[in-house]
């Protein structure tokens, strides 16, 4: 047994002071007020000076991190994010791959989980392959142009299964449903996303019965059609704002540069704390910045001098949405952890503290750096 004294444990709305945290058995065994728990005899006991006890990081929008990727390095990227406090990470595969080269991909991470050498991977957010090539990171790298054809998809979408937790779309894409429909069928419980889109609310909307409910990196790789009389058309951001169920992917940076502090405050006041997901994004790139962003480390950039993903880590996210928004550390856990947990069906388990729940726990100061880390129950950092 496990016991953490002396912490504020980070709950859904408040923070108990002056906590006391107990595990066993890899799970959440009992919490409080250090007057309301007892320590029983022979646990091992770690004291957080006053530190905040959160749930563990979710991170459900992730390429790779540390110079690994996660379709190469499975291994390599997930350690690196789990230092970081991310007990949950989806590996994201983007559209820059062939058909082939997602079974492979696919395989690589499966066997990583299988033979227990990267824990805290919880399956994967495919984005794309079907998207909008107008928009997004390196479009001439694109492998999945034109035509949407099964005997280039049923094998990527079977050897994925279940693990696939996410699929980002562009509902605009001719020929997309079907490819949706074998989705639903490989695992009925599957999120969808629109992404990398100019997709209509309406067209967005017809999509809902095949659980469309996630808008991935608002405000980033989005657009709208042209309306006449120079007014301004609805897209997916749009879509998303008036949707209430829909859950909004923002990318914080240190410069506001993905998303606008006014447009992040913005997007706080519309969705509210309990329908936006911090994710870092993170990609590995070695082209170069461009000049007016050479200062700035945590974006990353593609050959033509577009943003391509960025250089976060989770808990610098929180620290970013609390500086350049109205939001608590309440907040911002529900937001890099709780919601992601629930977008993807993962919430009986993980993103919050509660008994039962697996002892997946990030420890951290005011800054959110990162002191320790617990994953099911064990020390990792």
């Amino acid at each position: 047994m496990l016991a953490i004294i002396n912490a504020q444990i980070v709950l859904e709305n408040e923070i108990l002071e002056n906590g006391v945290l107990l595990v066993e058995d890899g799970k959440i065994l009992n919490y409080g007020k250090a007057y309301d728990i007892e320590v029983p005899n022979g646990a091992e006991i770690f004291d957080a000076n006053g530190l905040y006890v959160g749930p563990g990081f979710v991170d459900i929008h992730c390429h790779g991190g540390n110079n690994c990727r996660f379709d190469t390095e499975p291994v390599g990227a997930a350690n690196y994010f789990l230092t970081t406090g991310t007990t949950t990470v989806l590996p994201t595969f983007y559209t820059d791959i062939t058909p082939d080269e997602y079974i492979d991909a696919i395989d690589r991470v499966i066997t990583a989980i299988d033979n227990g050498l990267a824990k805290n991977i919880g399956g994967f957010y495919m984005e794309g392959p079907y998207t909008n090539e107008k928009f997004g990171a390196s479009p001439e790298k694109n492998r999945w142009r034109g035509e949407i054809k099964a005997e280039d998809y049923e094998k990527v979408v079977e050897r994925a299964g279940k693990y696939a937790k996410v699929w980002v779309i562009a509902p605009e894409r001719m020929g997309i449903e079907p490819f949706l429909k074998k989705v639903n069928e490989v695992n009925p419980n599957v999120t969808i996303s629109v992404g990398h889109s100019e997709a209509t609310p309406s067209q967005i909307r017809e999509f809902k019965k095949y659980g469309l409910r996630l808008l991935t990196h608002c405000t980033d790789a989005t657009g709208r059609l042209p309306c006449p009389a120079g007014t301004r058309n609805c897209g997916p951001d749009e879509a998303c704002f008036l949707d209430d169920d829909m859950y909004a992917e923002v990318i914080c940076d240190s410069q506001g540069i993905h998303v606008n502090p006014d447009m992040l405050k913005l997007i706080l006041k519309i969705k509210g704390k309990e329908r936006i997901i911090l994710i870092s994004d993170s990609f590995v790139s070695d082209e170069p910045s461009p000049k007016e962003f050479a200062h700035i480390k945590d974006l990353n950039f593609d050959a033509n001098g577009g943003l391509c993903g960025s250089n976060l880590t989770l808990n610098v996210a929180c620290a970013n949405m609390m500086k350049h928004t109205s939001a608590s550390i309440n907040d911002v856990f529900l937001m890099a952890s709780r919601n992601g947990a629930r977008a993807i069906g993962l919430d009986k388990e993980i993103g919050t503290i509660e008994v039962g729940k697996k002892a997946n726990l990030v420890i951290v100061n005011k800054e959110f750096q990162v002191k320790k880390v617990i994953l099911e129950g064990e020390f990792v950092c």
